[in-house]
């Protein structure tokens, strides 16, 4: 029911670009209230605290009844042609911040639409479930065990203040100031307000949605890349660290933080590979102009965001497999990026490492620290089960891809590009997704999802235990 005011927002930038149809969007904004009030009546007058299994349950039935009911303005458009398959697949890709389309000929699209893509991105940024913790408890619902569910990263128990509302709104508080300031750096690069509102919601969730087919690059101006890169660098931080940050009034707690540090250190490192291999290549013609591309590329790969300042897939063979590697690792635990996150990075290897130990010194006892705190042992489980269970979902949904009749280097690129919410990749889906057929875009949408959600969000909805009383 809350959906449908994100209609509104379109609508008025469409009447004020002087779009010529915008009956897509009050189609959309009445169908999503009827349903969403309909849907709300059965539930009004209860008051009862949400179980672990109830939290799950809705955090998935949100997300995908939001994608299914965001489709309608798109489905129902005339000013260009979308089936429900792709309408599905874009619409997810906004919500789950992944950045993958399959519009083409973004630039003529209507404002409105344009707008309405990128509000999706900058809605799904922190979690449209975090939002929603927020706004629960006016309806009489607890919100806890639907922070859990959807927040990512291996150590989201942890909680800014005791009552889990006041918690989501200090993070919205962190990601509107970002935001405002993303606007307010796009403007002083030259940008128009609509490009600057669209970019900076897109820079500051790690989405990759753009209102120009070549996105970024568009623009070709210095400060507008370094300024996005500066944003999905903060974008990529938990903003739990942020806000102590804030708190704080001290950045010194960033240079404590171990998975921060870590976070730094590899994409300077990938940076500089880039930069050496591009350099002997003589790919770009001075170092300056190789530092701007290869930063750029690297910090939008990395924090999964996919804006695009050059075409890095023509790049020389090295790197465009690299950075899609990198893109595995992700961005902090609680912050809007997506991949495996560097904290879980960070314990497989302090883990593969403490193994090494053992196996030199068998009877030594050895704890796993992070920022000088023992991690208790079921963390270190439950992030190698994670992993082994990340290895076996890609498998799958790489088979999937290749079962449909695509070549390796476009499966592998694509559902790292679904699973990371990366949202680019290689081969035929190095410009876009518009060629893929429509049971690739439905299964690359489910892939988005899981990854969005961590997987286990959804994979335990599949178990009988789960269902059990």
């Amino acid at each position: 029911m809350l959906f449908s005011l994100t209609m509104l927002p379109p609508i008025a930038i469409g009447k004020l670009m002087g779009d010529p149809e915008l009956s897509n969007f009050w189609w959309g904004f009445g169908i999503v209230l009827v349903v969403g009030f309909l849907l709300w009546l059965p539930f009004k007058g209860c008051k009862n605290e949400l179980r672990l299994r109830d939290g799950y349950l809705i955090a998935v039935l949100f997300w995908v009844g939001l994608s299914v009911a965001a489709t309608i303005p798109l489905s129902l458009s005339t000013n260009f042609e979308i089936n429900l398959a792709s309408a599905f697949f874009e619409t997810v890709s906004g919500f789950t911040t992944t950045g993958a389309s399959v519009i083409v000929g973004i630039d003529s699209l209507p404002r409105s639409i344009n707008f309405y893509r990128l509000e999706l991105h900058w809605l799904g940024g922190m979690g449209m479930i975090v939002l929603a913790v927020a706004i629960l408890p006016m309806l009489g619902i607890g919100g806890m065990q639907l922070y859990k569910a959807e927040a990512p990263g291996p150590v989201k128990d942890s909680k800014l203040t005791p009552r889990i509302t006041e918690t989501a709104r200090l993070l919205w508080y962190v990601y509107l100031a970002l935001t405002i300031l993303g606007i307010g750096l796009f403007l002083l690069g030259g940008m128009s307000w609509f490009d600057a509102v669209c970019h900076a919601f897109s820079a500051v969730s790690t989405g990759g949605f753009s209102t120009h087919d070549s996105s970024l690059s568009y623009f070709n101006n210095a400060f507008i890349d370094y300024s996005a890169i500066f944003l999905m660098i903060m974008g990529g931080v938990s903003f739990t660290l942020h806000f102590t940050v804030m708190h704080h009034k001290s950045i010194r707690f960033y240079w404590q933080d171990s998975e921060f540090k870590l976070y730094l250190f590899i994409m300077l490192l990938v940076c500089s590979i880039c930069i050496l291999v591009l350099m002997q290549n003589s790919v770009y013609p001075d170092f300056l102009t190789t530092l701007r591309y290869a930063s750029f590329q690297v910090v939008s790969i990395m924090t999964s965001t996919g804006l695009l300042t050059t075409d890095f897939s023509v790049w020389p063979t090295l790197l465009p497999v690299l950075l899609v590697f990198v893109s595995f690792v992700g961005g902090c635990a609680g912050s809007t990026g997506g991949g495996l996150k560097v904290i879980r990075f960070l314990l497989l290897m302090k883990q593969g490492w403490r193994e090494v130990n053992i196996l030199t010194h068998p009877r030594a006892h050895t704890h796993i620290k992070i920022n000088g705190e023992p991690v208790p042992e079921g963390v270190t489980r439950s992030v190698w089960g994670f992993f082994a269970m990340y290895v076996a979902v890609f498998a799958i949904f790489m088979l999937g891809m290749m079962a449909a009749g695509h070549d390796q280097v476009t499966a592998f690129s694509a559902v790292a590009a679904a699973l990371n919410n990366m949202g680019v990749g290689l081969g035929t889906v190095s410009s876009n997704f518009s060629g893929l057929d429509d049971f690739t875009k439905w299964w690359l949408s489910f892939a988005m999802l899981m990854g969005r959600l961590e997987l286990f969000t959804i994979l335990v909805l599949f178990s009988p235990a789960f269902w059990r009383k």
